[in-house]
């Protein structure tokens, strides 16, 4: 897209970027109106949260589980200076899927805090994540809670393909959450990285989060 066909398509107040997020998830989940998490103060106010925003999608695919999506690696409003870049800001929206977890009474909340502790590394270190990569929680991703989960894998979701956006690519990773073994495997192993998610899709293809998964 070039600038001027960015200028005739948009107005300065239009939410670009989030746009082309939103359009991806209306296809997946048409006429349904997601939860949607948003910092009190934002971010380029002086808010301590990176992410203006996680929407949460309730999905019957597979077995019932909530889809999360980010709002904020990528870039996401109107801007002129980053038309027809290579990467939309850090080039990739984090979604994670969880299934319902009896202890947070449909309300997973701990998991927009999860989403959002991610982005203060990333926004603090300037290190970006990529399919295979993977990270320890330091204990379990739901804290204070008896559970196997204790580190993340970084995929791509497989229901959303990277995409170009009038601000360049963005990718749709999916965090899964693994176990301290698999962790530990990878660690000596990384090799194996794509070996597990395939192992993990045989009998969970949507790769959706499971905090009772042993």
């Amino acid at each position: 897209m070039t600038l001027e066909e960015y200028k005739k398509q948009f107005r300065d107040d239009d939410a670009v970027g989030w746009l082309e997020i939103d359009k991806e998830f209306d296809r997946l989940y048409p006429g349904q109106e997601p939860k949607h998490y948003a910092p009190a103060i934002s971010y380029m106010l002086g808010g301590d949260n990176p992410l203006d925003g996680v929407s949460v999608y309730e999905s019957k695919k597979q077995t019932d589980h909530f889809h999360f999506i980010t709002y904020g690696f990528s870039e996401l409003y109107y801007d002129e200076e980053k038309v027809a870049g290579e990467f939309s800001k850090w080039g990739f929206e984090l979604t994670f899927r969880l299934k319902p977890f009896e202890k947070d009474n449909g309300n997973p909340s701990w998991a927009i805090a999860l989403l959002q502790n991610i982005a203060k590394y990333v926004f603090s270190s300037g290190k970006w994540f990529e399919e295979y990569h993977f990270m320890p929680a330091n204990g379990s991703i739901r804290l204070e809670t008896d559970t196997d989960i204790t580190a993340l894998f970084f995929v791509e979701d497989p229901e959303i393909p990277k995409k170009q956006t009038p601000h360049g690519e963005v990718s749709f990773l999916q965090i899964v959450g693994i176990t301290n073994v698999e962790y530990e495997s990878l660690l000596e192993n990384p090799g194996t990285a794509e070996e597990l998610v395939n192992k993990l899709k045989e009998n969970n293809p949507l790769l959706i989060t499971d905090l009772n998964r042993k």
